[in-house]
């Protein structure tokens, strides 16, 4: 019987360290995950405005959709500044300027053409996932655009790209994730990762910025 009750004992011990282990390696490895996982996105999300921004440089909009971006980085060209050469501090002084400088031949200013996918993101990206949540690219992120009027009254074009914690987090700890998810609402914040918006001029930046 005593052997019994110290067996029992062992065994209510170990498991009360497992759950004091588990009670604190639950959050710090949810906390490293969420990191590790927004990191990847956020750097998407960043290719996805600075893609936009070249969308909207040539078609004065944004892209609507994934399809028409990817067109866009795939098959249109954009200009290109390829500078030669700088002034120096006694041509600047003497109030040489620059337009005066390249007609002089004295430094070079030339335009090229390149596929906007190669200026905007590098020759070897690959634009099919540019739409793709990283790590769940069962996922698409959310793309939407719409016209905004601003204060000074002047209509200004803006986009939103977004993707939610359920996606990316959904398959860590329940409570963590209800808990991050309360702690937004209560802040008025967007529950997930987002650039860009659809309600309000925020110059496309991303909600992991401020």
């Amino acid at each position: 019987m005593k052997l019994v009750l110290k067996i029992l004992l062992v065994v209510a011990i170990v498991a009360l360290i497992y759950m004091c282990v588990q009670s604190i390696m639950t959050p710090i490895n949810f906390e490293k995950q969420q990191k590790i996982r927004e990191s990847a996105i956020v750097e998407r999300l960043i290719d996805i405005r600075n893609a936009q921004i070249g969308y909207k440089n040539v078609n004065g909009i944004y892209a609507a959709n994934f399809e028409e971006l990817q067109r866009f980085l795939n098959e249109e060209k954009i200009p290109f500044l390829i500078k030669e050469g700088v002034l120096t501090d006694d041509q600047l002084k003497e109030g040489l300027t620059e337009q005066e400088a390249v007609k002089k031949g004295i430094i070079r200013r030339d335009t090229n053409w390149i596929l906007a996918k190669d200026t905007l993101l590098g020759p070897s990206y690959d634009v099919a996932s540019i739409g793709k949540v990283p790590g769940f690219e069962n996922f698409t992120f959310t793309l939407d655009t719409a016209t905004l009027t601003s204060t000074s009254g002047y209509t200004v074009p803006v986009f939103e790209c977004a993707v939610p914690y359920d996606v990316y987090l959904g398959n860590l700890d329940k409570q963590l994730l209800f808990n991050l998810k309360d702690k937004g609402t209560k802040l008025n914040r967007y529950l997930g990762l987002r650039v860009g918006s659809i309600k309000e001029i925020n110059n496309n930046a991303g909600n992991w910025e401020f």
